[in-house]
């Protein structure tokens, strides 16, 4: 059983890994619908695995609201302020119409699923998107988006294979039992040294500085992200948050380090990069 799941993970990595790569290289609305894709079948795994702890938050609205927010960040709508307001309004409203669950978790864990997921899938198209689409400037925001998937996946690979070796202390054993500070710290080491290579690679035009702190930032935010969805999953009781990807678990399990970090490389992309 151990050998068929390692296969059919290996099967769909060499499946998938050319073809996301492939459409964060092209941007544009491919890449769009492809952060789409992530961003709704998330939600979707959230507001279901929670329902096992008797949650039952109004999957439409939030499903509406995290659409909204991806779109706006492409079509730019409303400011941010502006559609909070708005949506707070809807949700609340509509909750006056339902009789299942408590009005507040409701509320609280869509409000929550829109801005954890729909605001921080908007910043993996801010990432992409930094460059403006004038000649190969364009290219530069496929290479960031390229880089800051091969880090993640290769922090994740050395955290488990580092923590499997040599792992004798628990990190949050509560949350992830397998987990190590070993583990951790091969990741965070990893995550580093991808980035520096990939600025001798295809990252020349950022300073040795900027692919540090992205290596930073992923080494150490891309695992506190993975540890928070398994604190997710953990209170609802579910050990993958759904069964869509053989041999991965759900699109929620495979993409929590991307969600999670997309914000934090976007606002130091923004503000602090040189």
């Amino acid at each position: 059983m151990a050998a068929s799941n390692t296969f059919l993970r290996v099967l769909v990595s060499v499946i998938t890994i050319p073809l996301i790569i492939f459409i964060s290289y092209t941007g544009g609305i491919p890449f769009f619908i492809f952060v789409m894709f992530i961003s709704l079948l998330s939600y979707y795994e959230f507001i279901s695995f929670i329902k096992n702890i008797d949650i039952s938050a109004n999957f439409w609205v939030g499903f509406g609201g995290v659409l909204f927010s991806l779109l706006n960040n492409r079509y730019h709508y409303l400011d941010t302020y502006s559609f909070l307001i708005f949506f707070m309004l809807i949700l609340s409203a509509s909750e006056l119409f339902r009789k299942d669950g408590s009005p507040i978790a409701n509320i609280g864990s869509v409000l929550f699923g829109v801005i954890y997921i729909g605001f921080f899938s908007s910043a993996i198209i801010g990432v992409r998107e930094i460059f403006p689409q004038i000649g190969t400037l364009y290219e530069r925001g496929g290479y960031i988006i390229i880089s800051i998937f091969a880090t993640i996946w290769i922090c994740d690979s050395a955290a488990f294979f580092g923590g499997t070796a040599l792992g004798k202390h628990k990190l949050f054993p509560i949350v992830s039992p397998k987990k190590s500070w070993e583990g951790a710290i091969f990741g965070f080491i990893f995550a580093i040294g991808t980035m520096l290579l990939s600025k001798i690679i295809i990252l020349d035009f950022f300073s040795w500085g900027t692919v540090i702190a992205i290596g930073i930032i992923i080494g150490i935010f891309g695992q506190v992200g993975d540890l928070f969805e398994s604190l997710l999953k953990r209170s609802a009781n579910v050990k993958d948050s759904s069964n869509l990807i053989p041999g991965h678990g759900g699109i929620f399990d495979r993409f929590d380090s991307l969600l999670f970090t997309a914000p934090i490389i976007f606002l130091y992309l923004t503000y602090f990069s040189k």
